[in-house]
């Protein structure tokens, strides 16, 4: 899905926090500097940036609680307000009103 370039792709500033945050309390290690990993891999996978609205905000004010993360739940109300698909391994998005690929 992400390396087809006919596919329009997104990447929530949701995402690039989590990643910001789980480098600085050491779960992940990127092996160079944030700025440059993101930039270029930003770059590279040729991603839109989709940034967090007041109408995704919103909506994660009311989405169940059937997934706990709070990252994962702005990325499933973006997906729900912007009416795309979500690229995840996680099965408990499969409970919201979403179309999970992967």
């Amino acid at each position: 899905m992400i390396t087809n370039p006919t596919h329009q792709k997104f990447i929530s500033t949701a995402s690039y926090w989590e990643i910001a945050i789980k480098l600085s309390i050491g779960k992940l290690d990127l092996g160079e500097p944030y700025r440059a990993f993101m930039r270029r891999e930003i770059a590279r996978n040729n991603f839109d940036l989709l940034p967090v609205s007041i109408d995704h905000a919103a909506a994660v004010s009311v989405l169940p609680f059937h997934h706990r993360d709070p990252f994962d739940r702005m990325l499933i109300a973006q997906a729900m307000v912007e009416d795309m698909p979500i690229l995840s391994t996680d099965l408990a998005f499969d409970a919201y009103p979403v179309t999970r690929l992967w």
